[in-house]
């Protein structure tokens, strides 16, 4: 089993800047792929940004310039760095990943439990 946890939401200023972190745990050989989702009230959970065990990363064209997803496989951490927040990027943001498992080499697919970003005056 494998745990994900985030990090770092808050209550911010239209402007402002937050940095979530997603600290996975347990039974990890290699983590494959890391991304944030987000869901706003009354919304589907959508995808924000991905970033590949390469380092390779995709965003949605709504945070691209503003948004960086990385990742830091010795602390099996990932980040999402946030810029210029806007309103609209209120959401419960969700850290996705899909591991390899330790023991069963099984790759499986997690969530975290969210954490609640508010961007507002």
């Amino acid at each position: 089993q494998v745990q994900l946890v985030e990090s770092g939401g808050g209550l911010v200023q239209p402007g402002g800047s937050l940095r979530l972190s997603c600290a996975a745990s347990g039974s990890i050989f290699s983590i494959v792929t890391m991304a944030w989702y987000q869901q706003a009230p009354g919304k589907q959970r959508e995808l924000v940004a991905t970033i590949s065990s390469g380092g390779s990363t995709r965003y949605v064209d709504s945070v691209k310039g503003r948004f960086t997803i990385s990742r830091d496989d010795a602390e099996n951490t990932a980040y999402l760095q946030m810029h210029s927040l806007k309103p609209e990027d209120t959401a419960v943001y969700y850290c996705h990943a899909i591991v390899k498992d330790r023991i069963s080499l099984m790759t499986l697919a997690y969530w975290g439990p969210g954490t609640q970003v508010t961007v507002s005056s």
